[in-house]
């Protein structure tokens, strides 16, 4: 934190409405235009709000009246506020996958803050790949920013049983296509899934990205597990609003707080919290902007000393709301304390350590103590072997357990439409010992969409058969479930090994060992690959062409080659 405060005339903002020349005539102009006084802008710091809300997105369908307070507490500071909109990034609509656009609301976030007189700024997000968008953005501008977490919608009913959105849908779809539900049931399932404001209320990306996003320290403490639609959570929007102003003064940046040990911190919340595969992805990616060297070997290393504490879904038993009865993200962090760096500053101006040093558990079966884990390793694992020799992900947690080392033959579809058009065929040579292989999933072929939880076969289904070994280079949702190997890279689109497997081929599995293997000899590869032939680009125009020319694997987190790193962002020529 810097040791003296900013002065008027030190903000950034002073330079378009402090100086007396026509510019700035311009400036002050406009603004009393819009009916403000001089004296609401006059030498106070001006905060950007990028608000990511609109009508297509349901996790941020409250943001309307959260902007408000976020305002009311800029105001109460004495701070100038304006809402910047910004591009949404909705999961449940945004065709073909959310993950192409993360980088594109990154962009946007930056250059909205660039370009703009904005001397700090308040992210709203909480969707999916909103966070990390809006947090590598913010970090490359690097100037004074806290998150405000959507919060987590409220838990979802079903004839009396709670249903958590995604994990459920999966669960009830699964029944559906094995005839162990009718219609009705679907649709009363569809109707009593998501009933508030607010992202997905299990352990899914938005959940985990959210509290990622507070153990690193941009949120402030126990922001992230909130339910959107509590009361608790408009204050902590307007406490956002509060503090931004303070961190203006104090030059506290996202540099600041973004250390290598804080990202250590985010990985081991990600562990004891089960949390999404996704994650592995866009911390890479949130670490570049950082300029903090962040891999694979890093997340599998601490994934084997960090315990599984929270008990929710996928891999538990409860729901968000149920977690934040508990005593949320803080009471969690609070058992990991000889696991963490403490001495990590934080958006509120504190540590870490201090920001969890009172918490408590108020309900042991949903955040489990260290002497009662959910699991005794962490909830993510990194396998390499020669079919992903840039690594690949699985949650093991998620998986059946005899599913952890097993080894069979593969069923390999080269496309999305191909395993569409075939899964369900009868004749199709598939039992429960099969792997089932998608090609052609990953960042360059398709955007790296969430088809990772390959469906099982609906023959096998109806045998009973709930989990199965699934292998792609896409994602899954982080809502999903089983025993799902992720993010193989390199990806089949450039000829990696994946491209490779025919049907038939053995493929080994080995979490323990962090194994993942084609039984097939490198002669044979070499010739496979002699005959393999690059596919034709899919994008010929627009930010799909930008995307394809610059996207990075998975391994190093998808972000564009250009934004990557702490290059500095220039300032506008504003005369």
């Amino acid at each position: 934190m810097a040791a003296t405060r900013k002065r008027p005339e030190d903000l950034r903002s002073h330079r378009w409405y402090g100086v007396k020349d026509l510019r700035s005539f311009g400036h002050r102009s406009r603004t009393l235009q819009m009916g403000f006084a001089r004296e609401d802008f006059a030498g106070k710091p001006v905060i950007g709000i990028v608000n990511t809300w609109s009508d297509i997105n349901p996790c941020h369908y409250h943001f309307k009246q959260r902007v408000e307070e976020v305002k009311r507490g800029i105001w109460q500071a004495g701070g100038f506020p304006l809402e910047l909109p910004a591009i949404t990034l909705a999961e449940p609509f945004q065709k073909p996958t959310t993950m192409m656009y993360r980088n594109l609301l990154a962009m946007d976030t930056e250059e909205l803050l660039r370009s703009y007189p904005v001397d700090g700024a308040v992210l709203m997000g909480g969707c999916d790949k909103t966070t990390p968008a809006l947090i590598m953005g913010a970090t490359s501008m690097n100037l004074p920013a806290i998150y405000m977490p959507a919060g987590p919608m409220l838990r979802g009913n079903w004839h009396g049983e709670f249903l958590g959105s995604g994990t459920d849908s999966w669960k009830y779809w699964a029944e559906l296509r094995a005839g162990n539900i009718d219609e009705r049931d679907w649709q009363e399932v569809e109707e009593g899934i998501a009933r508030s404001p607010g992202h997905c209320m299990v352990m899914g990306t938005a959940s985990t990205m959210t509290s990622v996003a507070e153990t690193l320290g941009l949120a402030l403490p126990g922001a992230a597990s909130i339910p959107a639609a509590d009361a608790n959570h408009g204050r902590m929007a307007t406490a956002c609003g509060r503090r931004i102003v303070d961190m203006v003064w104090e030059d506290l940046k996202p540099r600041d707080i973004l250390t290598a040990d804080a990202f250590d911190n985010a990985i081991t919340a990600i562990h004891a919290l089960s949390g999404s595969t996704n994650a592995l992805i866009h911390l890479i990616a949130m670490a570049g902007r950082a300029g903090v060297a962040l891999d694979l070997e890093r997340f599998d290393a601490l994934s084997r000393t960090t315990p599984v504490l929270a008990n929710i879904r996928p891999a538990g038993k409860f729901l968000m709301e149920d977690f934040y009865y508990a005593g949320g993200l803080r009471a969690l962090l609070a058992q990991l304390r000889d696991l963490l760096v403490l001495g990590c500053m934080t958006a509120n101006g504190k540590t870490l350590g201090e920001n969890i040093e009172s918490a408590r558990i108020y309900n042991p079966e949903v955040i489990r103590t260290r002497e009662n884990p959910l699991s005794p390793s962490g909830g993510l694992a990194v396998l390499r072997g020669n079919l992903a020799p840039d690594g690949a992900v699985i949650k093991p947690t998620a998986a059946e357990p005899h599913l952890h080392k097993h080894t069979g033959p593969a069923v390999v579809f080269k496309s999305y439409d191909d395993m569409n058009e075939r899964i369900d065929d009868e004749s199709l040579p598939i039992d429960e010992h099969s792997v089932i292989v998608l090609q052609h999933a990953g960042p360059l072929a398709a955007g790296m969409p969430e088809w990772g939880q390959l469906p099982i076969p609906k023959k096998l289904l109806k045998r009973g058969v709930r989990d199965m070994l699934r292998i792609s280079d896409a994602r899954m949702s982080g809502t999903s479930y089983g025993a799902c190997v992720l993010h193989v890279a390199p990806e089949a689109f450039v000829g990696a090994p994946l491209a490779l497997v025919r049907d038939g081929d053995l493929i080994e599995i080995d979490v323990e060992a962090r194994r993942l293997h084609l039984h097939v000899d490198d002669a044979e590869l070499a010739r496979r690959r002699s005959e393999w032939r690059e596919p034709p680009q899919k994008y010929k125009r627009g930010f799909g062409a930008l995307y394809a020319q610059h996207v990075t694997q998975a391994d190093k987190g998808c972000d564009f080659d250009f934004l990557e790193g702490t290059a500095e962002t220039p300032e506008p020529d504003i005369h």
